[in-house]
């Protein structure tokens, strides 16, 4: 069992079962914790600018994309936060899995930006090819 999992989510359905899997892996200690981290890439701020131009009803609809991951992790009684940042999925969550100490990372094999792992490449392909700590993608 692990102590600090870090979970890469953004609501998808990958996202949710890469969840389960997460909640499977760390451990029952109550110094256990899981981190949710969550990139919201450009397109996606653009967007959701556009539509929610007032700050609180954005946080508010950022806060509902994750709603599924929270209650799974609040039933299972996990210790966790949620980090977001801003930038393309990948590169991000490499960046922020390699700068803290985490006994694995878990993320979907794909998320809700089909047209971005099309183009680009997988953003699970990145973060196993670039994090340091062991990682699980939940098919």
């Amino acid at each position: 069992m692990f102590k600090h999992v870090l979970l890469a989510a953004d609501g998808s359905d990958h996202s949710l079962r890469a969840t389960e899997k997460a909640i499977g892996l760390i451990s029952t200690q109550d110094d256990s914790f899981m981190t949710v981290f969550y990139a919201v890439d450009t397109q996606t701020a653009k967007t959701d600018v556009l539509h929610h131009y007032d700050g609180d009803m954005l946080k508010e609809e950022r806060k509902k994309r994750l709603a599924g991951v929270e209650e799974m992790l609040q039933k299972a009684n996990v210790n966790y936060e949620i980090v977001e940042r801003h930038g393309e999925p990948g590169p991000a969550i490499v960046q922020f899995a390699n700068e803290s100490e985490f006994d694995a990372v878990v993320v979907g094999s794909r998320g809700l930006n089909g047209f971005q792992e099309m183009v680009l490449g997988s953003v699970s392909h990145k973060v196993a090819k670039r994090v340091e700590a062991p990682v699980m993608i939940v098919k």
